[in-house]
């Protein structure tokens, strides 16, 4: 019994000290297929294209990897699925876990994987029909955030519908988000008071905060699908610039493509906020729910489809729940964030189109912390919508 004994022991040590070590090339691809979508050249600031590049940030690794921080996706992924996702499953993020805190070693790399391919600075491939670029500015936030409202002609001579577009900030380190509107008019003019909270125009274009994707929409036989850009209108560029910015340059721009002026049977994209709530009183020192309906009585009385959806709060925000229900019978998911991020906002586009059928109601559902458990709230005070 105890040779037994013994013996199970000297072979529980043997296989602890024959234990695989984990080289960068083992952990590459996880990087390439994870990380270097936004962590390029010309990308991201700080590139894990190569071992130099990750070995330099890897406590910061290990940091956002132990407390969820990145990949920087906050939908919950178990409720809804979107394209795009950055996301780590739970075998990658103990991959690089174990080779960081095994000493991040280097090995041979010319056995990694092949890097992928980032080419230029655009996600879409070929010339813009249009582009439509603010002057180029100068920020002058000091203390304080500021918003701006450029109001830039297109030129456009007539009606044109899109079918891709993209949002290229002009200086990555200082764009916090944009929004972008169409003025069908053409008569806004540019608002450079610092507080152009409420973004004029018609109807919405699109959104753009770090790490957000092309948009284009489906252009196949069975659906085609765009927003129409009105001859004369005017693009507004929403731009909100973080304070402690002030001296860089900024330039940001929208690239558009257009369909062929001869294609028929396109959907109409309606970019549009049709669950709100601007009752809201959050006392300091309280965690509060509000709810929204869509309509707000009665239900749908048209059938929607969804391409896509874009959450949205402030610092007080916790979390939020999005979906359709028909009274009594079923719910239609469409979206869960269970920790809000105000730094990561995104416009979430489905895999395929949601369908809400008629009969039906959209809800929301948005949780605020204005305490000081909120790590954005150090001194809670009394807030209205």
């Amino acid at each position: 019994m105890k040779y037994k004994i013994s013996l199970v022991f000297a072979l529980f040590v043997f296989g602890l000290n024959t234990k695989a070590q984990t080289f960068y090339k083992d952990v590459a691809g996880i990087f390439y297929a994870r990380c270097t979508s936004c962590h390029h050249p010309g990308g991201n600031p700080y590139s894990f294209m190569n071992y130099t590049g990750v070995n330099q940030l890897k406590s910061v690794i290990q940091y956002d990897l132990n407390n969820n921080i990145m990949p920087p996706w906050k939908a919950d992924t178990s409720y809804t699925r979107f394209q795009h996702e950055r996301i780590i499953t739970a075998a990658e993020k103990t991959q690089i876990l174990n080779w960081i805190t095994g000493g991040a070693l280097k090995g041979d790399t010319t056995q990694a994987p092949a890097a992928p391919v980032y080419s230029g600075v655009y996600q879409l491939k070929g010339a813009a029909d249009i582009e439509v670029k603010i002057p180029t500015y100068t920020s002058t936030a000091t203390s304080t955030d500021i918003y701006l409202c450029f109001s830039v002609p297109t030129g456009l001579t007539q009606d044109r519908v899109i079918r891709a577009f993209e949002i290229v900030p002009g200086n990555k380190a200082i764009v916090h988000h944009a929004v972008i509107m169409a003025d069908s008019n053409g008569t806004y003019v540019s608002n450079m008071s610092g507080s152009c909270y409420n973004i004029p125009g018609d109807y919405a274009i699109g959104t753009f905060a770090p790490g957000t994707r092309a948009t284009v929409f489906p252009n196949a036989p069975q659906l085609r699908a765009g927003i129409r850009l009105k001859a004369g209108s005017n693009v507004i560029l929403q731009m909100h610039y973080p304070k402690g910015s002030a001296g860089q340059i900024d330039s940001t721009k929208i690239r558009l493509y257009f369909y062929p002026t001869s294609t028929t049977g396109i959907r109409p994209i309606y970019v549009t906020t049709p669950l709100q709530n601007w009752s809201m009183f959050i006392p300091a020192n309280t965690t509060q729910t509000f709810t929204a309906y869509y309509p707000t009585s009665g239900t749908l009385t048209d059938s929607l489809s969804l391409f896509g959806v874009f959450p949205h709060a402030h610092i007080l925000g916790k979390s939020m729940l999005l979906y359709a229900v028909k009274p009594g019978v079923d719910t239609i998911p469409m979206i869960h964030v269970p920790k809000w991020d105000f730094e990561w906002q995104d416009y979430y586009t489905y895999k395929k189109l949601v369908k809400i059928p008629a009969g039906y109601r959209l809800f929301a559902k948005h949780v605020y912390d204005n305490t000081t458990a909120n790590p954005h709230n150090p001194v809670p005070v009394n807030v209205t919508a």
